[in-house]
């Protein structure tokens, strides 16, 4: 399956989440819930290609975006519309529950 993810850093975050729908995955290499998601993550991407922009950001990495925010847990998927938080997932949740979040926005 070919996915359409981009991966976000410090560089690209503000002009991504500035897009009309946008999904971030927050994750970490050694979290184990966040291994479970991805592939989740990647069909998502795939269903929802040109009416929603899909990206993953390593909370390792991307510490002080992270922080800013307010990041706790992760897997963590923000949803943004315009730059503004609009939907928040956090732990191991369904591609059902992505998808209504998803839906609610469109």
């Amino acid at each position: 399956m070919i996915a359409y993810i981009t991966d976000l850093n410090s560089e690209n975050f503000e002009t991504f989440i500035n897009k009309e729908l946008s999904l971030v995955d927050i994750y970490a290499t050694w979290c184990g819930p966040c291994k479970m998601i991805a592939p989740i993550i990647d069909q998502v991407s795939v269903d929802f290609q040109g009416k929603v922009s899909v990206g993953k950001m390593d909370a390792d990495q991307n510490r002080d975006i992270v922080m800013n925010l307010s990041v706790r847990n992760i897997p963590t998927i923000l949803l943004f519309k315009n730059g503004e938080e609009v939907g928040r997932l956090v732990g191991g949740v369904s591609k059902d529950k992505i998808v209504e979040l998803i839906n609610e926005n469109l």
